[in-house]
């Protein structure tokens, strides 16, 4: 009776996903073509960069630069990753020899001279494209002529950062999901111009640091935030329509995502999604419309969303909770679902018309270790093809019957 049940058809294709398809990335070039990395830098000292800074340290076991605009923040984001590597040791995670290794490997400098050995060099800092153009501009003048030069953005071109450069063929997307420590997903980016060299090291850098990668095409939002943000853009949408916060952040509850879009909001900053909203907008058009209600946040500088009332439920703090856009068009649970999923289902099937990856395979490997989509539905397309979406989106499945689920 197990056998013959979609959630073991599902879990077997996940777990063929996420064992052998993320062991083995479609689209890579010969491993030999790989450049061996010595040394990194990182560009940024905040919070993600000390992340990626300490997972390279620990993994790779190589030494670690990273630069900031000023001392400051300099200081500040080498204390972040001290007490990141206390709090290891204290966990019995690592060593005190470890420790103590890690400590001495990742340093910090004000000068970009101090990657001149660096054989890769990641930026992690503002996701704004002039920004990152200026460092990568100014980067080329201080690294050796085949360094790689990496951006961890997570919607902006790769091929615009990398089009006034002497060496553009070196610059390639390598995309980190936070936490970076615990999320294997890596999204690996191809720009216009991006060679197979420098994209052979940088997939023999994510198996170093043992994440499992896709490659995706160079397009706003590459393939998880492009899915992840339609989804939370649909459930915005209904709020700014009239829906009860309560009633679309909990539409899709019944699916057992490990965190509300609220949440996840929450997580990532107000600002920065609606600056993510804004690029995919310009990009995509009125498929992923701007909120009103996520703007108003985003300019009050409002960063929690989410508090505690007197029963013990999460609830929308009463402060964000008046910026909200209060519209006369309410709508359901249930309909939130549905509208999410299908628009979902229509994405899915443009993003692999447009060819970002390779094969709804690498859709479903990318939510799954990205963003936490539930191991037992299989994968984003099988679950959509199960439940009659994929068809009523696009007029078609993604898979025929028996791929991740019940043969006919």
């Amino acid at each position: 009776d197990l056998v013959m049940s979609q959630e073991f058809r599902a879990g077997i294709y996940a777990f063929n996903l996420v064992q052998k398809r993320a062991r083995k990335p479609v689209g890579a070039p010969d491993p030999k073509l790989a450049r061996p990395v010595t040394k990194v830098g990182v560009v940024g000292a905040g919070l993600m960069a000390g992340q990626i800074a300490l997972l390279f340290a620990r993994n790779l076991k190589v030494p670690v630069v990273l630069t900031d605009v000023d001392q400051t923040r300099l200081d500040k984001g080498l204390a972040a990753i001290g007490r990141d590597i206390e709090g290891l040791k204290g966990k019995k995670r690592i060593t005190a020899d470890e420790a103590n290794r890690l400590t001495a490997s990742i340093t910090g400098s004000l000068d970009y001279d101090a990657f001149a050995d660096a054989e890769f060099v990641i930026e992690a800092v503002f996701e704004e494209l002039e920004v990152k153009k200026q460092v990568f501009a100014t980067l080329e003048k201080h690294v050796a002529a085949d360094a790689v030069l990496a951006t961890n953005t997570s919607s902006l071109s790769v091929t615009a950062m990398a089009q006034d450069l002497d060496h553009p063929e070196r610059v390639v997307g390598f995309h980190f999901f936070t936490p970076v420590a615990v999320l294997p997903m890596l999204e690996i980016m191809k720009a216009a111009k991006t060679d197979d060299v420098t994209l052979a090291t940088a997939f023999a850098l994510a198996k170093g640091l043992r994440k499992g990668p896709i490659l995706t095409a160079d397009a706003a939002g590459f393939v998880v935030n492009r899915l992840l943000l339609r989804s939370m853009g649909e459930v915005l949408a209904a709020i700014d329509e009239g829906t009860p916060a309560d009633v679309a952040d909990e539409a899709l509850a019944p699916l057992g995502m490990p965190m509300s879009p609220l949440m996840l909001l929450q997580l990532s900053g107000p600002g920065v999604a609606a600056h993510v909203q804004q690029s995919l907008h310009a990009a995509f058009g009125d498929r992923f419309p701007v909120s009103q209600s996520l703007q108003r946040i985003a300019e009050a500088g409002h960063r929690t969303l989410l508090t505690w009332d007197e029963q013990g439920r999460q609830v929308l703090d009463p402060e964000v909770a008046a910026l909200l856009v209060q519209g006369d068009r309410p709508s359901t649970a249930e309909q939130v679902r549905e509208r999410v999923l299908l628009a979902l289902a229509q994405e899915a099937r443009l993003m692999l018309d447009e060819g970002v990856a390779a094969d709804a395979a690498d859709l479903d490997l990318g939510l799954i270790t990205g963003a936490g989509w539930p191991f037992w539905l299989g994968g984003i397309t099988p679950y959509l093809d199960r439940e009659g979406y994929s068809e009523r989106a696009t007029g078609r499945r993604f898979a025929p019957p028996g791929v991740a689920t019940l043969p006919a």
